[in-house]
């Protein structure tokens, strides 16, 4: 899938064009109960194309004093990992000295930069967006992000310039095995130690682009491909945009993955950082092991602080808790194994098809347990189950008044389907539908 970046400078409108490209996704997919959806990435669908949507706005460090060197370092960033970058820019303020900062960087891309003026909301505004020529970027295209004036021949102009989607990768039956996390948590050391060689990853070399999506892995009883995200980088463009850098490397990672092996830091424990990745990962509806790295670093381990840290982790990733936490010491190769195997049995859980026949024995008696609590006095009656088609496991619950269907109750149905056909380490989806 495609990733579009949105730069500019401050406040020229890119989270309003993110949250309006973003918003129409939404009618579309229906978000995780609990999960906390990211600002900074979405999903949208346009003509049926569907392409990741990135907003570079909030990611300056110093957000109240923004330095011309802050706001090229994201440039960069989002032109390294993005497929198109939309430039944006404000009518009302024309060309500022920031404008002209992004605009040299971007005029030295190779990738296609669609150039955005926004808050183009009268007739008269229409004849300020010449001024933008000078940038060299070609034609601007005007919008009014706020009431989505001109939104719809923006991304007609878009589709037209993404790129093809890559075709898919060989081998494309196998399991896809992602690695991520953020930097510096142990992703590169256990990528050698999996593939038993020195692939350079441990240490950058500037100016090298990423290199395949994925390696071929064949070893201890495991075939699979195992999607590389701790590719080649300039260290010091992360070093103060870290939390941007680890997103925009995973968002590409997760997206070509079955399951994703999310490596946290034993010593920092759960931070934001791994959370918006985690979400990214349920979002994405992926299977996901938790992999506690750097467990050697803990001095003065007691009986139970390992069940304290999986406590905690639960309580910071509630309500999706069904996940395989595994704690590891990559660099002494304690538990690598542990990390395949789970792997492998979370891959068997997402392709996982449950008989409708059985579906219905085991899920109905449950049901019947604990019918659904009534409505305004009007009594909700589920008939009949069946697991759809879907990449991963989703369930249709067929029943006279769907709407009426709360969230709480919903939770009591994934629960027993997960007691009763082990769907550990993957996010379920549940639709009532009317029968």
């Amino acid at each position: 899938m495609s990733i579009v970046a949105i730069v500019g400078r401050p406040n020229v409108g890119k989270s309003t064009l993110f949250n309006r490209l973003v918003g129409m996704r939404q009618a579309i997919v229906d978000q995780i109960a609990g999960v906390t959806r990211d600002r900074h990435y979405g999903r949208c669908e346009w003509n049926g194309k569907e392409f990741s949507v990135i907003d570079t706005g909030g990611y300056a460090v110093n957000s109240d004093d923004v330095f011309e060197e802050e706001i090229r370092k994201q440039v960069l960033l989002a032109i390294e990992e993005a497929d198109l970058i939309m430039f944006m820019c404000d009518v009302h303020t024309g060309i500022t000295d920031y404008d002209s900062v992004i605009a040299e960087v971007l005029r030295k891309t190779k990738k296609p930069v669609l150039l955005v003026a926004n808050k183009v909301d009268t007739s008269d505004r229409m004849f300020d967006i010449h001024q933008f020529h000078a940038f060299g970027l070609g034609e601007p295209w005007p919008i009014a992000s706020a009431n989505g004036s001109g939104t719809g021949d923006l991304l007609d102009k878009l589709l037209e310039l993404l790129p093809e989607d890559a075709p898919e990768e060989e081998k494309r039956d196998l399991p896809h095995i992602a690695i991520v996390g953020k930097p510096n948590v142990g992703k590169s050391s256990l990528t050698n130690a999996l593939l038993g060689q020195d692939r350079n990853i441990v240490t950058p070399v500037a100016g090298t682009t990423r290199d395949s999506i994925s390696s071929y892995y064949n070893k201890f009883g495991h075939e699979f491909m195992l999607v590389d995200t701790a590719g080649l980088r300039k260290k010091n463009r992360v070093k103060e945009d870290l939390e941007f850098y680890s997103v925009m490397r995973s968002v590409r990672a997760i997206e070509y993955s079955d399951v994703c092996i999310l490596m946290i830091d034993a010593q920092e424990g759960i931070e934001h950082q791994d959370m918006s990745i985690f979400n990214l990962i349920i979002r994405n509806r992926k299977g996901c092991v938790i992999v506690v790295n750097k467990w050697d670093t803990i001095e003065n381990k007691e009986s139970n602080t390992m069940k304290e840290f999986t406590a905690t982790i639960k309580q910071r990733i509630a309500p999706f808790v069904d996940i395989p936490i595994i704690f590891t010491s990559v660099i002494n190769k304690q538990r690598i194994l542990d990390v395949l195997n789970e792997a492998a049995k979370v891959y068997q859980n997402k392709t996982k098809r449950v008989p409708t026949s059985k579906l219905n024995d085991v899920m109905l008696p449950e049901i019947e347990k604990y019918p659904p609590p009534a409505i305004k006095g009007k009594y909700i009656k589920i008939k009949f189950v069946t697991q759809l088609p879907t990449p991963s496991p989703s369930f249709a619950f067929f029943c006279n008044l769907p709407q009426y269907v709360r969230d709480d109750y919903k939770r009591y149905l994934e629960n027993r389907l997960r007691e009763n056909f082990d769907f550990h380490g993957v996010p379920i989806q549940l639709f009532m539908r009317q029968k």
